[in-house]
């Protein structure tokens, strides 16, 4: 309580110089100034700098060399991974809030799962290209389990769906059920080679080249090759931001709309193998199509098989996509964050000298 208003409130006989000591002592309370910021630092989130050195890095590691690009295109591109490095520190002082770790057994198990089925030299030479150690890789898998396990605990194991929810679908929704022709359910995982406006799958990955397009959808068909769950992929790498979170599901598509697709994908479906996935790829896309199932003609209801499923899932990755992003939303807006680099890039009206560090002690 403010000691002036407690004063205040007292019997009247109370000393003036009373009250004169109270306001004295409430002056003399306020916030230590902050400390001042390095010379190098590019953003400050909650006390703790992102330095220059560690935007180069990321930007080192995820961009592929392009000799054509402008210098206001490789800013762009440095701007957008600070952003994301501002995300990626307050996720991790989250881990850290909530005491979450990642057991060294888990580490070693991702590590050998990342570089499974990659020659010895070829790993060598993509983590020179890279500018990356072994140290290195391990540290970013480490990150990148923290953040999703802060999501795990946040946001994945905070999403139920009813079975009232799912009756109530169905029985809003009971036309969509009722197929006047055969239909294919259809999953996907989507690899672009430029950076997305939205990226909702559980990990953040985006490639924004085409080679590393290429080499994302290169390490996706070996974990589907090795087994892993198509669903589990694509809601972790898939850059699709609608399917993403449904695991890649894209529902039931009737024929007449199949036939109407672009020839790879119409005959992927059409021709292809239920429960195989076929890899399509062109001008520098990639999209990695399954087939789960074929629906015939006719009304279906919740004891259908495939469709109590379909729509819980479909139900639970809105909501999971919403919870999410309101979850990012609210660590940020709780965050006290200063992005020097777009400060200092608003005050010289975009001239690029001003991502240079700034002078010791800038705010």
């Amino acid at each position: 309580m403010n000691p002036v208003l407690t004063a205040l409130r007292r019997p009247r006989l109370v000393p003036l110089f009373i009250l004169a000591l109270a306001s004295l002592a409430g002056a003399c309370q306020s916030k230590p100034a902050a400390p001042p910021v390095s010379a190098d630092a590019w953003a400050v989130v909650d006390g703790r700098e992102i330095k220059s050195v560690d935007v180069e890095n990321a930007y080192r590691r995820n961009q592929q060399a392009n000799p054509n690009a402008s210098d206001e295109e490789t800013a762009i591109a440095k701007l957008a991974l600070l952003d994301d490095l501002i995300t990626q520190d307050l996720l991790l002082a989250k881990a850290k809030a909530l005491k979450i770790e990642v057991p060294d057994t888990e580490l070693d198990a991702a590590y050998l799962e990342a570089r499974k089925n990659i020659p010895d030299e070829t790993f060598k030479q993509e983590l020179a290209k890279r500018n990356l150690t072994p140290g290195d890789m391990r540290e970013g898998l480490r990150r990148d389990m923290l953040m999703q396990k802060v999501f795990e605990r946040e946001v994945t194991s905070k999403v139920t769906v009813s079975d009232q929810e799912v009756t109530a679908f169905f029985e809003a929704n009971r036309a969509q059920f009722n197929r006047t022709e055969d239909a294919y359910r259809i999953a996907q995982i989507v690899i672009t080679p430029v950076r997305d406006a939205r990226v909702a799958n559980r990990t953040g990955n985006d490639a924004t080249t085409p080679q590393e397009a290429a080499e994302k959808v290169r390490m996706v068909m070996d974990r589907l090759k090795a087994g892993a769950s198509f669903t589990d992929v694509a809601a972790d790498f898939s850059e699709d931001p609608d399917s993403a979170p449904r695991g890649g599901d894209l529902g039931f598509v009737p024929v007449s709309a199949l036939q109407q697709a672009p020839p790879p994908l119409r005959d992927a479906v059409l021709k292809g193998t239920i429960g195989t996935a076929r890899l399509l790829s062109g001008n520098g896309a990639h999209t990695v199509v399954l087939v789960v199932g074929k629906d015939q003609a006719g009304q279906k209801d919740l004891s259908t098989p495939g469709v109590k499923e379909t729509i819980t899932q479909g139900l639970r990755g809105r909501r999971e996509e919403l919870l999410r992003t309101a979850f990012l939303s609210a660590i940020r807006n709780d965050a006290v964050v200063k992005n020097l680099v777009a400060n200092r890039l608003i005050a010289s009206q975009g001239k690029l000298p001003s991502l240079a560090p700034a002078a010791p002690g800038t705010k």
